[in-house]
């Protein structure tokens, strides 16, 4: 468990910071944003429904709610999210746990308002019919009809869906919602992870025979390298696939991404977007990948069982959160987002951006400084 310690001094001016950025966001958007551009949001065409990350921008409007108590915060993440709903209607990726997870179970924790279960419960359903049982793996993207390629691959972001079928086994008592979020992170752990704990973003499974393919990549340097993003979700989702199940192979599975990162991270500890660009130096930061690896070891240190290990853990958040909120915010720059110099996906030359998941994971880790007994997850 976390040693509790006297929270850092710049910590309440960082959450004013976030909340007030927020409430002007709030004033000035119409659709969900996803990156900054010129230093305003890119927002996502309404007959998206908010696409992939919709649910961070709702979990952020929560997030603000528990940070401030202003109830417009969640008057505005209850409007927000019934905006989400549409995507109950498909079937086409993964990314149902990001949507409906931050969307709506962090509001019922927050307001204890148990109409807000229901769609969180449909999600779980809906992502449950994407596993593949004879490669034991959850289909990332497209319809369940469609190509092979697309049936076969996996990628590690679904690590950071598998919480919302833990919550709804817990929720049902349907023991098959948690027993396919084990094994998707079992498969995991097995064909992503390399012996020196780096991760590859996909894999690549025959869907007929269940069979691994290859490694390979989408939004890293190549199929060998490590993308940092991709890093960062494996040690927040084996953290939470360890809270869920209490299977240590999970919690070993976090420490062993965290030993091949924490050596490889530069001085100001915000990640390069891939550990084996060769640009480095002189490549781009993702401060989205910091944030998500923030919270995730906050995450990774309250379910710790060595103590020393789970100071360890503590103690790099909180140094990685110094560094993003002295460097990496928007304070004295003017962009919309809470941080800047996050890379959405370099090989998609999209590069030194806002970043909607980035802002709330980083208000997210935060809360779990400045709160811990708050209800996040």
């Amino acid at each position: 468990m976390t040693n509790q310690t006297t929270p850092p001094s710049w910590l309440d001016a960082a959450l004013e910071f976030c909340v007030a950025k927020t409430r002007h966001n709030l004033s000035t958007l119409v659709n969900f944003p996803e990156r900054t551009e010129g230093g305003q949001w890119v927002q996502i065409p309404p007959e998206q429904h908010g696409w992939w990350v919709g649910g961070h921008w709702v979990g952020l409007l929560w997030l603000a709610y528990a940070a401030s108590g202003d109830p417009a915060f969640e008057t505005a993440a209850r409007d927000w999210g019934k905006r989400l709903l549409p995507q109950l209607n498909e079937n086409a990726d993964h990314d149902l746990g990001f949507l409906f997870e931050l969307g709506f179970i962090l509001g019922n924790r927050l307001t204890g308002d148990e109409s807000l279960k229901s769609p969180a419960l449909q999600a779980a359903a809906i992502l449950s019919r994407r596993f593949n049982a004879r490669g034991q793996f959850i289909q990332a993207w497209g319809a369940l009809d469609s190509s092979p390629e697309l049936r076969g691959r996996t990628i590690m972001d679904t690590m950071m869906n598998l919480d919302l079928l833990f919550w709804a086994r817990n929720e049902t008592g349907n023991p098959r919602y948690a027993e396919i979020a084990a094994a998707h992170a079992r498969t995991t752990l097995a064909h992503h992870l390399r012996t020196d704990g780096s991760t590859s973003h996909t894999c690549d499974f025959d869907p007929e025979t269940g069979l691994f393919i290859r490694q390979g990549t989408h939004q890293g340097m190549s199929a060998t390298s490590c993308w940092s993003r991709g890093q960062a979700w494996g040690v927040y989702g084996f953290a939470d696939c360890y809270r869920a199940t209490g299977d240590p192979v999970f919690l070993n599975a976090s420490r062993r991404l965290m030993v091949y990162l924490w050596p490889r991270l530069p001085a100001d500890l915000v990640p390069f977007w891939d550990y084996d660009s060769p640009l480095i130096p002189n490549d781009v930061r993702d401060s989205s990948a910091a944030s998500v690896l923030a919270s995730g070891l906050l995450s990774l240190a309250a379910v710790e069982n060595d103590p020393n290990l789970a100071s360890i853990w503590q103690n790099r958040a909180i140094s990685i959160l110094e560094s993003l909120w002295k460097s990496y915010t928007s304070r004295d720059t003017g962009e919309a987002s809470l941080l800047i110099h996050g890379t959405r996906s370099k090989p998609h030359n999209l590069m030194d951006h806002g970043l909607i998941y980035g802002d709330y994971y980083f208000l997210e880790a935060l809360l779990r400084l400045a709160k811990p007994k708050l209800a996040i997850s």
